[in-house]
This record gives structure tokens, sequence and C-alpha cells, in this order.
């Protein structure tokens, strides 16, 4: 479980390597949190999508994604472009989870 944000050392009041990995660590930790909660809602679309013609490539739903984040990450002081590559590639695996199991991905298909 993450430390209690009691015990957070903000960037500027890190003095040593260890205090910087420490919280490197802590907040790779949380991110794998919100990522695999962030999985169990793409798990549950692939299976309400299974009964529709829906697919797994919904690209209008996908530049909305990437518009929101890049608009959040610039307003918290990141890099839009990193923040795009990552969620880009984020979405490409979870288009692909989710085509593999409604049928339409290369697995299914023998492509």
């Amino acid at each position: 479980m993450p430390r209690q944000e009691e015990e957070r050392i903000p960037p500027e009041k890190c003095t040593s390597m260890n205090e910087v990995r420490r919280e490197i660590d802590r907040i790779d930790e949380l991110m794998v949190e919100l990522l695999a909660e962030r999985f169990r809602y793409v798990d549950r679309a692939w299976r309400i999508k299974m009964g529709t013609s829906e697919g797994a490539t919904v690209p209008w739903r996908v530049q909305q994604v990437i518009d929101k984040v890049r608009a959040h990450a610039e307003a918290k002081g990141l890099p839009p472009a990193l923040a795009e590559a990552l969620w880009r590639q984020m979405i490409g695996w979870f288009i692909q989870y989710e085509e593999e199991h409604l049928g339409d991905g290369p697995d299914k298909t023998g492509s």
C-alpha cells in the first residue's frame, strides 16, 4: 500500500537520490493502481460491446481522450506531447485487447 500523504516528500525538498527514488517508486505504485482500475473498465467495455455492432476502435473517442489528456497535462505542467505519447500507447494496447476478445483481432481472424 502507498505511503501516507504526510510521508510524501515534494520534489524540491528531496536532498538525496534515495529520497527521489523512493518518491518515484511511490508514484509508480499509485500509477499501477490507477491503470489496474482503468483496465477493469476496458475489460467491462468489450463485454458490453459483445452484443452490439460497435468495434474496439472508436476513432472519435480516441481523439476525445487524447484532447482531454493533453489539456489536463498542460494544466498540470506536464508536456502534452509526453502525455499524448503515453496515452496513445496505452490506448493501442487496450484496443488490441478488446479486438482479441471481440473477435476482431489478428488472433481471431487469422490475419
